[in-house]
């Protein structure tokens, strides 16, 4: 019996994107994936830290879902830049297809490299500024 074919652009590109909600490690190994399953909780974390602790800033609170976001940008690029062939060792032993990435996934990582440097650098910043001005910058 074949297993259906897992593509590595299409998990680059929901790792990507709804990587924070593990949609991308449901797709690879599916509801069983404890990885996935803790993307997923990050959600209702923070939204639970925003109502019970509503006078810390947002990025305090909302942190398990910025960490997930971050997560799944670099699970993006790890995917992403797998070999094919070990890509099919790993997803699709017995798939009966071959991987050929093409140009779809080059733009996925180039995308998911500058998001991730953006909002890497965005986190940052924000730190700096509830740390050592106690949020005066906005």
């Amino acid at each position: 019996m074949t297993k259906k074919h897992k593509n590595k652009a299409i998990t680059t590109f929901l790792a990507s994107t709804l990587g924070s909600v593990g949609l991308h490690r449901f797709y690879l190994a599916g509801r069983s994936d404890q990885w996935g399953w803790l993307h997923l909780i990050s959600l209702p974390i923070s939204l639970l830290l925003t109502k019970l602790f509503f006078n810390l800033p947002l990025l305090v609170t909302m942190s398990p879902l910025v960490l997930s976001f971050l997560a799944g940008l670099m699970e993006a690029l790890v995917l992403g830049l797998k070999s094919d062939e070990k890509w099919d060792a790993i997803y699709n032993p017995e798939s009966g297809q071959k991987s050929d990435s093409t140009w779809p996934l080059a733009l996925n990582l180039v995308l998911a490299l500058g998001i991730g440097a953006m909002t890497l650098i965005a986190v940052l910043a924000r730190s700096f500024d509830l740390l050592y001005t106690g949020g005066a910058y906005g």
